[in-house]
């Protein structure tokens, strides 16, 4: 049987609720559990964006952050 990877690192983070219903998502549609899935993502995080449609999604996250925030 395959060992499992094990998490080493820890954190705090912060996460909206529609980021956190998605994450969610994908982790259960990946059969994986929440952390896995973030490390599946920044692990791979080149091969799993498109470069401008992420500098245009970031662009308008910015835009809209401050309004978020209250």
């Amino acid at each position: 049987m395959p060992k499992r990877f094990r998490l080493t690192r820890r954190f705090a983070a912060a996460m909206t609720e529609d980021g956190y219903r998605r994450l969610r998502k994908f982790a259960a549609e990946a059969g994986l559990d929440e952390g896995e899935a973030l490390s599946f993502l920044f692990e791979n995080f080149d091969s799993v964006t498109n470069h401008e449609n992420l500098t245009a999604r970031l662009r308008l996250f910015n835009a809209e952050l401050e309004a978020r925030k209250r």
